[in-house]
């Protein structure tokens, strides 16, 4: 089945990224996207930016980006199956076991959830729905275990409890975030400039703004920003550990590239984490409802709803850093993440009533076909 689907560029022989000096490459045209690409960009008039500041949105795409090269790889490595980890609403997870199955291959969750619901069947909500729908199977890990063993063990166990039993496993890390997975972003800024081109009248961001949550979609975009002639400068907003994490981490992936730059000079990166991962004040969640209802613009409350919400709370601190920019924020999904705070989201969205029918108005059975 893969040969059918056009990964021919990474199937045929290992993948040999262009040199730096060669600038940005645009992928073979068979080329098979998991992704419906390119994303659209609209302006986003949020309320109360800076002075002249214009801010833009390119929407969603995330993790399917990196997943185009890494499932290219499982499969020019010949896997049966796939490995990955995240939370218990992990939009990375959702996305893996989509593809995989799309591509005809096994797919095994490892999910960190609380102690006290390790030991339960953990439901349909959200992500969860989706990932057992497709036929994932899905291993829980208590977050306390998760904390003293780790990603990159507990994955490697899984592994070699299904190459004993016969199983080609491929294991991608949290996220898809290694150096492989980094190209997947670093194609995006090919996209945006083309679409800039074409579509967005010619504007010349200045900013773009990214929620971060493991690393590889900051470290992509960076590169890719300081490589091209777009060079926006990059500023992400981390949602769990701390900006000295990611800046270290990102190195590590522009290292694995060989890119020979400092992460430090290329991205800006701010805390945003707030309460802790995937951890919500009414505040928040009530930026979210307000930005939905007053623009359209949905987010979700673990990655782009906690970037934007401190985006703009940096804007209104720091107007002067900010005025007469033009501002790309890059939405990257996670919508399902929704359906895990639809009881703290309840009391913002209680708008519905009973249609209040008079009295007068003629009735007769029948007369309203229901299809």
């Amino acid at each position: 089945m893969a040969s059918s689907l056009g990964f021919e560029f990474l199937t045929k022989k290992p993948y040999s990224p262009p040199s730096w000096a060669s600038h940005l490459h645009p992928l073979p045209s068979h080329f098979f996207s998991l992704a419906h690409l390119p994303t659209p960009i609209h302006r986003w008039n949020l309320p109360n930016l800076p002075t002249n500041t214009e801010l833009w949105i390119k929407l969603s795409g995330n993790k399917v980006r990196k997943l185009e090269f890494l499932m290219a790889d499982a499969i020019a490595q010949g896997a049966d199956s796939i490995i990955t980890i995240g939370g218990i609403q992990s939009n990375h997870c959702r996305a893996t076991a989509v593809a995989a199955k799309y591509l005809n291959l096994d797919c095994f969750l490892i999910l960190r959830t609380s102690d006290l619901l390790v030991d339960q069947d953990p439901g349909l909500t959200g992500n969860l729905l989706v990932e057992r729908m497709v036929g994932a199977h899905v291993h829980l890990i208590s977050k306390q275990e998760y904390a003293k063993i780790g990603s990159v063990t507990l994955t490697n166990v899984l592994k070699e409890k299904l190459i004993k039993e016969g199983r080609r496993p491929y294991v991608i890390p949290v996220g898809g975030s290694n150096s492989l997975g980094t190209w997947g972003y670093i194609e995006a800024v090919r996209e945006i400039e083309q679409q800039i081109q074409k579509g967005t009248g010619n504007v010349k961001f200045d900013d773009i703004v990214v929620a971060c949550g493991s690393g590889g979609t900051i470290a992509g975009l960076s590169l890719g920003s300081s490589l091209s002639a777009l060079k926006a400068r990059v500023h992400a907003f981390s949602v769990c550990d701390d900006p000295d994490y990611f800046h270290n981490f990102a190195q590590g992936l522009l290292d694995g590239l060989k890119a020979g730059v400092s992460s430090r000079d290329i991205v800006h990166i701010q805390n945003a984490k707030g309460l802790g991962y995937a951890m919500n004040t009414s505040e928040e969640l009530n930026f979210v409802k307000e930005v939905a209802a007053t623009t359209g613009v949905v987010l979700d409350p673990v990655y782009s709803g906690k970037a934007a919400y401190a985006m703009l709370k940096d804007m209104s601190e720091n107007p002067k850093k900010w005025e007469r920019r033009k501002i790309l924020f890059i939405h990257t999904g996670g919508l399902l993440g929704l359906y895990d705070k639809v009881d703290q989201l309840a009391s913002f969205v209680g708008n519905w009533q009973r249609m209040d029918v008079n009295e007068s108005v003629p009735r007769q059975d029948g007369i309203g076909k229901m299809f």
